[in-house]
């Protein structure tokens, strides 16, 4: 090659070649991501336009300052089995995204072989090579390395690559999700762990002064003044007293041991200072807006990721029903004989292709692909707009009890306020013979029931709160 001819191919060929693979290298298919319209309310119950923040925005170990449901919960994000695997599959994610950055650049692939072949003597081969090397067979020993890429036209390996981030976000926000389930079943369960253990004091109370009458009932038959029907009634309203106690204790040891598992530990007791009505709801909680929670919450978030990664996968699936552009080259020592095998620069070889491949009939498996990834796409968005769906729902259903359990709350406490003076106003009237014992027993029985309710309802504003927290997105951080 002459020198001139050398500088035409310098300055013109290979830069209009430069030029070219970067042109077509940019042209990528497939729809960039664009979030989904969204039917949102403009805003949660009794939340203020200019109230954007949110409860979800406090920390964990902010928001629940008790510090046995502190431990419980942090034991919890270090040994519960279902986050633990949680945050695995996010390792292995990172594994794939680590090789998907890498996915532009070329295969490179180094080879060593060394062979050899003893055709036929009554062959043209063997009769060919005992004529020209004098020999019955034939040796052949290469050491070389191999460069292998496809330029990417149609923007098939970056969506490949988006795709896989997007599903490493899926991951990590599922992780999160499982999170904040998590941090808000514990907290479910040591709310609900405080309730038995107030209803177990009050059924304590209470069979106290069952006693209390039992034995001035019986006072009073030996002095003539009460028959046997309402020392019997006045043990059996004793016992039913009684019968709660065993019951309770066994949902106590029952909610300790699923507490403990959820903490990724072996079935115990769980030691506790606080008391259920030590924990009062705020009157008033920030849900913030709702275009805020989309953002927040994990499983929501974990949703579009997988949204993403479809739409990736559309952009995929089209390029490969485009033609690849694929550029070969290799080189190295090659030898028919091992004593002069790496010799320079004859042994010396190399080798340099390009390829450009359509597919033309693959019975249909390629258009189906695309069509697939189409649908799969469609799905997600119907996946993301429902979960969308479901956590407004959740905001505000959770909102709502927090209404009405306040409402049920004040209430409650006020009933159980008139049954308690009702008991005591029965006692004195029974001994002063003006009320019988049945208004008595009733009088208890009211109580006992209304005392439980309201522990119950104390319990259950307790849940809403925390649910409250859970559906706004909180607990991941």
């Amino acid at each position: 090659m002459t020198i001139q001819k050398r500088k035409y191919l310098a300055f013109h060929i290979l830069p209009f070649t430069f030029c070219l693979l970067l042109f077509i290298s940019s042209c990528k298919v497939g729809k960039e991501y664009k979030r989904p319209d969204l039917e949102l309310p403009q805003q949660f119950n009794n939340v203020s336009f200019a109230d954007t923040s949110s409860i979800a925005d406090i920390e964990w170990k902010k928001f629940f300052t008790d510090p046995d449901l502190q431990n419980l919960i942090a034991k919890g994000l270090t040994y519960n089995h279902d986050l633990l695997t949680a945050i695995k599959n996010i390792e292995i994610a990172q594994q794939r995204m680590k090789q998907a950055k890498l996915i532009l650049l070329p295969d490179l692939n180094a080879q060593i072989t060394a062979q050899t072949y003893n055709p036929s003597n009554n062959s043209l081969n063997g009769l060919s090579t005992n004529s020209f090397l004098g020999k019955n067979h034939i040796e052949n020993y290469q050491a070389a390395i191999n460069l292998t890429w496809e330029v990417d036209i149609w923007g098939k390996l970056r969506n490949q690559k988006e795709a896989t981030l997007a599903q490493y976000l899926q991951t990590y926000e599922a992780s999160k999700a499982v999170q904040t389930q998590l941090v808000a079943e514990i907290a479910q369960g040591y709310f609900n762990l405080l309730m038995l253990d107030k209803q177990l004091e009050i059924a304590k109370s209470n069979l106290a002064l069952n006693d209390t009458f039992f034995r001035a009932t019986q006072l009073l038959r030996d002095a003539g003044l009460a028959n046997a029907l309402a020392v019997e009634r006045a043990s059996s309203q004793k016992q039913t007293t009684e019968l709660l106690i065993p019951q309770l204790e066994q949902d106590i040891a029952i909610q300790e041991n699923a507490l403990q598992v959820l903490a990724g530990q072996l079935p115990a007791s769980i030691s506790r200072s606080a008391v259920l009505q030590n924990y009062v709801v705020p009157d008033y909680l920030s849900a913030g807006l709702p275009v805020s929670m989309v953002s927040r919450r994990p499983d929501v978030r974990s949703n579009e990721m997988a949204l993403m990664a479809a739409n990736a996968q559309v952009g995929v699936a089209q390029a490969n029903m485009y033609p690849a552009l694929n550029l070969t080259a290799g080189g190295g020592f090659e030898s028919f004989k091992s004593s002069n095998w790496f010799n320079i620069p004859s042994s010396l070889f190399g080798i340099a292709a390009g390829a450009i491949a359509q597919p033309i009939f693959q019975r249909r498996r390629l258009k189906t692909d695309f069509e697939v990834a189409k649908l799969q796409r469609e799905q997600a968005v119907i996946q993301f707009r429902q979960s969308v769906l479901v956590a407004t729902e959740e905001v505000t259903n959770a909102l709502v009890q927090l209404d009405k359990l306040k409402q049920q709350r004040n209430i409650s406490v006020a009933q159980t306020d008139t049954l308690r003076l009702a008991v005591d106003n029965a006692k004195l009237l029974y001994k002063a013979d003006l009320a019988n014992y049945l208004e008595v027993i009733t009088a208890q029985t009211a109580r006992l029931q209304s005392e439980l309710y309201l522990a119950s309802v104390q319990r259950q504003e307790l849940a809403a709160m925390v649910e409250l927290y859970r559906s706004l997105g909180g607990g991941w951080k």
